[in-house]
């Protein structure tokens, strides 16, 4: 399996701009620029788009292993926070609440700390990742 994106770039890093796309069209000629980047202003950047994907990948883990468990959730909600310093991404710390069915906040705890640890994002990021879990 491949997944690709494309990125277009114009003009000086400041004044600059630029769009993003994805080979499922979910990002067609996203803008993005320093404003959006380091400033506010309408369009996203690599980081927010780095915790996004972590997110989804950290809340399917996570719904993975309730559902191999045989304690599938009714519904996970996942918050990553990207902590930027300078120009290093120095961590993301995922917050992750779930309503479980038959299992106790220890639980609930332990896997969410194992997809912490093993989703496909956190395994590929050479960053700190911490999390916390809430069981609805």
């Amino acid at each position: 399996m491949k997944r690709t994106a494309s990125a277009h770039w114009e003009g000086d890093l400041k004044t600059g701009k630029g769009h993003i796309s994805s080979q499922s069209t979910v990002l067609n000629n996203t803008q993005f620029s320093f404003k959006t980047r380091f400033e506010d202003g309408i369009g996203t950047n690599p980081e927010e788009l780095l915790a996004a994907a972590h997110a989804g990948c950290f809340t399917m883990a996570v719904g993975a292993a309730l559902t191999q468990a045989g304690t599938p959730a009714t519904s996970l909600d996942t918050v990553a926070t990207l902590n930027l310093e300078g120009l290093d991404i120095t961590g993301i710390h995922l917050s992750i609440q779930g309503k479980v069915p038959g299992i106790s906040a220890e639980q609930f705890a332990e896997y969410t700390k194992g997809a912490e640890k093993n989703c496909i994002i956190s395994k590929a990021l050479k960053v700190n990742i911490t999390s916390e879990s809430q069981l609805l």
